[in-house]
C-alpha cells in the first residue's frame, strides 16, 4: 500500500495560465516535459504516478517539485551553464587574434607555442584548429619557401617576359 502524500504542491499560477505556457512552449522541449508534470501535480496525481506519466525517476520529481514549490515557473528552467569554462578569456582571445594577423604563414604548432609561452595555458593542436575556425581563420599547409629565390622574383620575371 502506497503511502499518502505529503508534500504539496504550491499553485504559483493558476490551472489556466499553466495550460497556456504549456501551448507556447512546446518548442522547449524540458520545460514543456516540467509543466506536465507540475499540471499532474495540480490534477491531484501523486508525485510517483506524475513521475510515471512524463517519464522520469522519482529522486528527479521530487527535484522539479522542490523547484518549483521554491522559485515557480524559473525553478524549471534549466540550469545548464554550458560546460567547462575557457581557459582565455575574450581579452586574451582578441590579442591572439591580433597577434595571429601579423602573419600568414603559422603553423598549428606555432601557435600553440606562441599560446603557450604568452598566455601560459596549453591546449591540443585539435583545440587550436578549433580556436582558429571560431576566429574565422583557414589553415592549410603552408607553401615551402625557397632559400635561393631572390627578393625581387616578381620584377625580374617581368623584365623578362
Amino acid at each position: 500500500m502506497a503511502r499518502p502524500e505529503n508534500i504539496a504542491i504550491n499553485r504559483h499560477i493558476t490551472a489556466e495560465e499553466l495550460l497556456k505556457r504549456i501551448k507556447s512552449l512546446e518548442k522547449d522541449t524540458k520545460v514543456l516535459q516540467r509543466l506536465y508534470f507540475i499540471k499532474y501535480r495540480y490534477e491531484g496525481v501523486s508525485v510517483e504516478d506524475a513521475a510515471e506519466r512524463v517519464e522520469i525517476s522519482k529522486p528527479v520529481a521530487y527535484i522539479w517539485q522542490d523547484r518549483w514549490n521554491k522559485e515557480g515557473y524559473e525553478g524549471l528552467k534549466p540550469k545548464f551553464d554550458g560546460g567547462k569554462p575557457p581557459k582565455l578569456n575574450n581579452n586574451q582571445k582578441d590579442q591572439l587574434k591580433e597577434i595571429l594577423n601579423t602573419r600568414d604563414d603559422w603553423t598549428t604548432a606555432e601557435i600553440r607555442k606562441l599560446i603557450s609561452k604568452e598566455f601560459r595555458v596549453e591546449y591540443t593542436l585539435k583545440q587550436i584548429r578549433i580556436i582558429l575556425r571560431k576566429f574565422g581563420m583557414n589553415f592549410s599547409k603552408p607553401f615551402q619557401h625557397d632559400y635561393r629565390r631572390p627578393e625581387d622574383a616578381e620584377e625580374i620575371l617581368k623584365k623578362t617576359s
